[in-house]
């Protein structure tokens, strides 16, 4: 037994330190350990820790409770896994409300090189049924793994779908990972087991309270390049992933269905609004996310980009050193060139065909294949 690990657990369990007071703490005092082993003196000169936390962190002994999560999880088969684990989900990790802790169980890497979440509807009609099962058909030769929920409807049926053709899969659980909910799904979170894995914040032995359900859809768009809505009410869980995603500057996608349809209603909205794009096929993944499928045409595309000025040139770094697409605002602010100018050289980008504007008033890079230009310098 980790002794660190035991006192990151053990972090976690003190009221009022929250997963933002957590990551100070350790940030300063370099590990978990070392908090617990500072003076109160030292813990006060943090920035943001105050008499009562420092108080509590000294008064605390929860040392014998995280033993015993510890030890319940290592019986039943459950990785825990701190964000400094190299094993966490890197994705999920640069999510500002992403947990310090997540359990795991199931074979499958939390870090693939392709990942999406697909959610909808509990009331899945066959239409959109039919339309989970061609993403996941479609996505299966490309080495994509799929983060879901297990819920009803949607959800479940991509988790099937995925078993089905063998694509890894995880579905991100409210409870712990004993309490598997719905429990009729049960057998499909054994299964997934073998090449991906069921995985939750929520310690052994915790129930699936309601109102648990909304803050694990954070997880669930944390760990996905993009989120794919299928069917949707006007309200409901999938719409909070999707606006979730969308704040992580992930990219939303949305199956567009029939006008009036009550499943259309939130897939359709999205799209009008401008919160996601239009889903028609799985080239609209390989476009909009960059997905390199043929390093031959990787390689082609390095010796064809054409020259920049140096203001495209910073501005084409920034985005390609980006997963995710990023504002006209913050992309003024990070090259320090103003903002009308920005919007002149992201036009003329575009018209180079190395940048595409997004929903939301913002910009992604088309090939992210590295510098080579023609001159072999940024034009001046």
């Amino acid at each position: 037994m980790s002794e660190e690990l035991v006192f990151q657990i053990s972090l976690e369990l003190i009221p009022g330190i929250g997963s933002k007071g957590t990551k100070q703490l350790m940030s300063y005092c370099g590990s978990a350990t070392d908090v617990f082993k500072s003076t109160k003196s030292k813990l006060l000169r943090i920035p943001g820790v105050g008499e009562k936390m420092a108080a509590a962190i000294k008064n605390a002994n929860p040392f014998k409770e995280a033993e015993f999560i510890l030890n319940s999880a290592e019986k039943i088969g459950v990785e825990v896994l701190h964000y400094t684990n190299p094993l966490y989900p890197k994705r999920l990790k640069q999510v500002v409300d992403a947990p310090n802790i997540i359990y795991k169980k199931g074979a499958g890497d939390l870090n693939p090189k392709k990942s999406i979440a697909i959610v909808g509807t509990r009331k899945a009609t066959e239409y959109g049924k039919g339309i989970t099962d061609k993403i996941v058909n479609d996505l299966s030769s490309l080495g994509v793994t799929i983060v879901s929920g297990l819920a009803y409807g949607i959800d479940i049926q991509s988790h099937k779908t995925c078993l089905k053709n063998k694509v890894p899969t995880f579905a991100v659980l409210a409870g712990g990972l004993d309490r598997v909910y719905p429990s009729v799904h049960k057998k499909y979170a054994e299964e997934m087991q073998e090449m991906g894995g069921i995985v939750s914040e929520s310690i052994p032995g915790t129930k699936p309270d309601p109102h648990l359900f909304p803050a694990r859809n954070r997880i669930i768009a944390g760990m996905s390049d993009a989120t794919i809505v299928v069917e949707a009410a006007a309200k409901g869980g999938a719409l909070i992933t999707a606006h979730l995603a969308d704040s992580y500057d992930r990219i939303v996608f949305a199956v567009p269905g029939d006008v009036g349809h009550t499943y259309s209603e939130g897939t359709n909205k999205l799209i009008a609004t401008q919160k996601a794009l239009i889903y028609t096929g799985v080239e609209d993944l390989v476009y909009n996310l960059n997905w390199e499928i043929d390093t031959e045409d990787k390689e082609e595309e390095k010796k064809s980009l054409p020259e920049l000025n140096v203001p495209e040139l910073l501005i084409y770094q920034l985005l390609e050193e980006n997963r995710s697409p990023i504002e006209i605002d913050t992309i003024a602010l990070k090259t320090q060139i103003p903002v009308n100018q920005v919007a002149s050289h992201l036009l003329s980008l575009e018209f180079k065909n190395l940048v595409k504007s997004m929903p939301g008033k913002k910009f992604t890079v088309i090939k992210s294949a590295g510098f080579a230009f023609n001159s072999g310098h940024p034009q001046k």
